[in-house]
C-alpha cells in the first residue's frame, strides 16, 4: 500500500532541485552512454521541465528505477517525479497524478525482412509476441486470423527472427526503436497498431497538485515551441516526415 507522503512543491522550489526517477537501460528513453552519463529522450524531457518550472539554475538528480518501483520510489521520497516510460492509465491514476502526455507510444512491428514494409505484408506469416502481453489483443483485433508465436522474452524473439522462424516481432515501440538503433539490420515499421500516452507521474500530496500544474504548463510550452517534436525526431521516436 502506498503511503500518502511526498516531497512538496514549495520544498522543490526553495531548493531549485528536482529528483527524477528514470530508466537507465532502455534506449532511446534513458540509458548510459559511452561516456558513462545518462542520456536519452526522457532524460532531456526531465532537464527541460526542470528549467521551465525552476529556472535555468535548476539542478536535476537522476535516480535509475526498475519498472516495478516507478511509483513506490515517489512515496519513499527518493524521487520527486517519475519519467520512466510510464503509460498513463485510469487504474494507475488512483495511485499518482499524471501529467499531460509528452509522447504517444504504440504497439509496433519490427522485422529484418526487406520485403516487409507494412503490417499488411505479414498476412499468413508467423509473428512473434510476448506471452501474456497486451499486443496479443491488439493483433487479434487487427487480424483475427493472425499467426502468433509466443515467446518469453525479447531475446527469445530475436532468436526466432534470426533463425527465420518468425517474420516479425510485435511489441512496445520505444523498446523496438532502441533495438533497431542497436542493430541496423532491423527496421521498425511505420504502422502504429495502438496509442498509449507516456506521462510524468507525480505523487499525490497536499501540495503536489501545484507541482502537477507547473509540469503541465512546462510540457505545453515545450510542445507549442516544437521542442518536444524535435526531441522525438532526434531520438528516433518520430520520423521527420510524420511531423510535417
Amino acid at each position: 500500500m502506498l503511503s500518502s507522503y511526498a516531497t512538496e512543491w514549495p520544498e522543490i522550489q526553495a531548493d531549485h532541485h528536482l529528483t527524477v526517477a528514470v530508466k537507465d537501460n532502455t534506449p532511446p528513453l534513458g540509458f548510459v552512454g559511452p561516456d558513462g552519463q545518462l542520456q536519452g529522450f526522457e532524460i532531456e524531457v526531465a532537464r527541460a521541465v526542470a528549467r521551465q518550472i525552476l529556472g535555468d539554475d535548476a539542478t536535476v538528480e537522476f535516480v535509475p528505477v526498475q519498472n516495478r518501483d516507478r511509483f513506490e520510489i515517489l512515496y519513499r521520497e527518493e524521487a520527486d517525479i517519475t519519467i520512466a516510460g510510464v503509460t498513463a492509465t485510469t487504474m494507475r491514476s488512483r495511485l499518482v497524478y499524471f501529467s499531460r502526455p509528452y509522447y504517444f507510444n504504440s504497439t509496433s512491428v519490427i522485422t529484418r525482412q526487406a520485403g516487409i514494409t507494412q503490417f499488411a505484408d505479414l498476412v499468413g506469416q508467423p509473428i512473434a509476441v510476448l506471452r501474456g502481453s497486451s499486443a496479443i489483443a491488439v493483433l487479434r483485433h487487427r487480424d483475427p486470423d493472425v499467426t502468433l508465436v509466443g515467446v518469453d522474452s525479447y531475446q527469445a524473439a530475436l532468436d526466432l527472427l534470426e533463425a527465420g522462424q518468425a517474420a516479425a516481432f510485435v511489441g512496445d515501440r520505444t523498446i523496438l526503436v532502441g533495438w533497431s538503433q542497436g542493430d541496423p539490420a532491423y527496421r521498425v515499421l511505420p504502422d502504429r497498431l495502438s496509442s498509449e500516452p507516456l506521462a510524468i507521474a507525480v505523487p499525490k500530496g497536499p501540495q503536489t497538485g501545484a507541482l502537477l500544474v507547473a509540469i503541465n504548463q512546462a510540457l505545453q510550452t515545450l510542445e507549442d515551441s516544437g521542442w518536444l517534436q524535435a526531441q522525438q525526431i532526434r531520438w528516433g521516436l518520430l520520423a521527420p516526415s510524420a511531423s510535417q
